[in-house]
């Protein structure tokens, strides 16, 4: 099925330099370029807080929600079987067995039950489609997701969540639904996986990538312009989507639709069993792929850019300010390549292109996409079928015009560089539209005249009919009427000689 997601993800995903090809011949090309989406839970380092926040050290019997009198259930650290560490958020489950994290219950805690969970990947991602958290003990009644860019020093919040957003964090419950184009980078708080529906009947907490898009492209997804444009002109709506680190500050387990029961708080814990986090490497629009290296996230900048997230230019390549690869022109998008202030040289195309491409084992840099009908290295010629107007400056729109060669006088609809049409024999002009002296023009060119008025004349009073023969008086004959008739001479055998004995015998 065509989604706006599947687009987000795959639009420009791949190789980084692709191969064009002109009336100049083959040309190596950049263009902006992303790496794969994938979930990045299995590349995630998990961290809880407080210490001992994980069940099983002493071992623990907790009760279920549903039933709040059963408590059968133990979690025991020193158990394969009954033990709950926080790598099985994070991990593949098999055969249908689910394997989850889980905290201590609230009867250890006094107060609230507070717990962390850090997701840190030590490399900056962008999310591609929704986050989701699942729950195994019913859905936090109250939890804020928060986001760090800068690898976990400085945090900001990303989403609220409660079954009464008024009462916990004095804010209006909001769903993104309500967002628009304008306030979309809105921090808000939502009710709607909070609320109580039972411990197995909704387990999912969802950080909403998806449907935030949506609200740029329309519902039925038909303006993809717009979500392009706005990605590639609000650095400040790409940053929203980006992360180094995922904070999940968990305030209050669920409740199970009432009151804290103070006289049973084993009922009252925290258990996560997986993590979605679909994302790929950022790496602004400059790298193709991103590897794992010594157990880190790089990304394998191209365009002469390094970097963590390909957000600096090579020393050297430094002609210009960095720029991060761009998503527009639709759709090939703009790679905005470094520039190097050595035997490369600059990106020259006389106001005729603003894209230019490397050609590695040259070491030079040519424009590419050149318009106008210019062509060439810095768009500095005409293309086939134009020739250099000298009248006009280089860097003119209309500094290329058309040949216009005459299609029945010329050899080919391509002229020089200055203008003129290779000529047909017999024709001539720089479209070879006129003939030369001495010949006519008809269907298929230009063709030497029999005879005509100026060099070939009639002799002895004949008549030029239409350049190709002579009218003859009776007594002369011959291509130019040169030639006497002689009375003498044999008449030709014609039909009526040839019948005049068979009349007569008759």
């Amino acid at each position: 099925k065509f989604s706006l997601v599947y687009l987000f993800i795959h639009l420009f995903e791949g190789q980084c330099v692709l191969k064009e090809y002109t009336t100049s011949g083959p040309w190596t090309e950049f263009g902006p370029c992303e790496p794969q989406s994938r979930n990045m839970k299995e590349l995630m380092k998990i961290r809880v807080e407080p210490p001992g926040i994980t069940c099983g050290d002493p071992p623990e019997r907790f009760c279920s929600l549903d039933n709040p009198y059963l408590c059968s259930d133990e979690c025991d650290a020193s158990s394969p079987d009954l033990s709950h560490p926080p790598q099985l958020m994070g991990d593949r489950e098999r055969g249908g067995l689910v394997s989850y994290w889980q905290t201590v219950t609230w009867s250890r805690f006094p107060e609230p039950l507070l717990a962390n969970v850090t997701l840190s990947w030590n490399k900056t991602l962008e999310a591609t489609d929704d986050i989701v958290v699942t729950f195994e003990s019913g859905r936090p009644s109250a939890l804020v997701l928060d986001k760090s860019l800068d690898r976990g020093r400085t945090w900001q919040p990303y989403q609220f969540y409660a079954d009464d957003c008024l009462e916990t964090f004095g804010m209006f419950p909001k769903k993104v639904s309500d967002l628009s184009p304008s306030n979309l980078t809105r921090v808000i708080c939502t009710e709607q996986y909070s609320q109580w529906v039972g411990a197995k009947e909704e387990k999912r907490v969802v950080f909403e990538v998806r449907s935030r898009l949506s609200v740029l492209a329309g519902p039925k997804l038909l303006n993809m312009d717009a979500l392009w444009t706005r990605l590639d002109s609000s650095p400040g709506l790409r940053d929203f989507f980006s992360f180094t680190d995922l904070r999940m500050r968990l305030l209050r387990p669920a409740l199970g639709g009432t009151y804290v029961q103070r006289e049973n708080l084993r009922q009252y814990y925290y258990a996560i069993s997986n993590i979605d986090v679909p994302a790929r490497c950022k790496c602004n629009l400059h790298a193709a792929s991103c590897s794992l290296l010594d157990g880190a996230l790089v990304c394998d900048c191209d365009h002469a850019s390094s970097g963590p997230d390909c957000d600096v230019c090579k020393p050297g390549f430094t002609k210009r300010d960095w720029r991060p690869g761009s998503y527009l022109p639709l759709p090939q998008g703009s790679a905005n390549i470094c520039e190097c202030w050595g035997a490369m040289g600059a990106c020259e195309c006389n106001e005729h292109s603003n894209r230019c491409s490397f050609i590695d084992f040259l070491q030079v840099v040519t424009c590419v996409s050149c318009k106008h009908n210019t062509r060439g290295t810095n768009c500095h010629l005409c293309r086939q079928g134009f020739y250099r107007k000298p009248s006009v400056p280089l860097s003119s729109v209309d500094a290329c015009t058309e040949c216009q060669c005459d299609s029945v006088g010329s050899l080919s609809a391509v002229c020089s560089q200055s203008g003129l049409c290779p000529c047909k024999s017999g024709a001539t002009g720089r479209r070879c539209d006129s003939c030369l002296r001495g010949f006519n023009r008809r269907e298929t060119g230009c063709t030497e005249n029999v005879c005509d008025d100026d060099l070939r004349l009639c002799q002895n009073g004949g008549t030029c009919l239409d350049f190709t023969e002579c009218s003859c008086p009776s007594n002369f004959t011959g291509t130019g009427c040169s030639q006497e008739v002689s009375d003498s001479a044999p008449q030709p055998l014609t039909c009526s000689l040839l019948l005049t004995p068979l009349l007569f015998l008759w």
